[in-house]
């Protein structure tokens, strides 16, 4: 079995700010978090979803996914780091430090 170098395995990180004031505006938005649940994303925050990935290949194939899912307004920033760096992330609740996120299980290739 090899398991992947966390310098090679890649989180994907989709941040969007929607308008939501008309229902239709609504719908778009609740579309699109929807999408990117189906995708495999999970919520950091709130318009702020989170997704492990097996490495650069799929970030690009992922991305393609979301753009062809966008809605009409709106802004989003799609950011990409190796497992490496995520594993340096601070993270607080309220003035509580949270200890280092658990990564999901490592892909192994057979």
């Amino acid at each position: 079995m090899t398991h992947l170098s966390g310098y090679r395995i890649m989180w994907m990180m989709v941040l969007f700010d929607l308008p939501v004031v008309e229902p239709d505006e609504r719908k778009a938005a609740t579309d699109f978090r929807n999408f990117l649940k189906d995708q495999g994303f999970e919520m950091a925050q709130f318009s702020v979803y989170l997704r492990y990935t097996s490495g650069k290949e799929a970030v690009e194939a992922l991305t393609r996914k979301v753009e062809g899912a966008l809605p009409v307004g709106g802004k989003v920033d799609i950011l990409q780091f190796t497992d490496k760096q995520y594993e340096n992330i601070i993270s607080f609740r309220g003035r509580e430090k949270e200890p280092a996120p658990k990564n999901p299980e490592q892909y192994v290739l057979f």
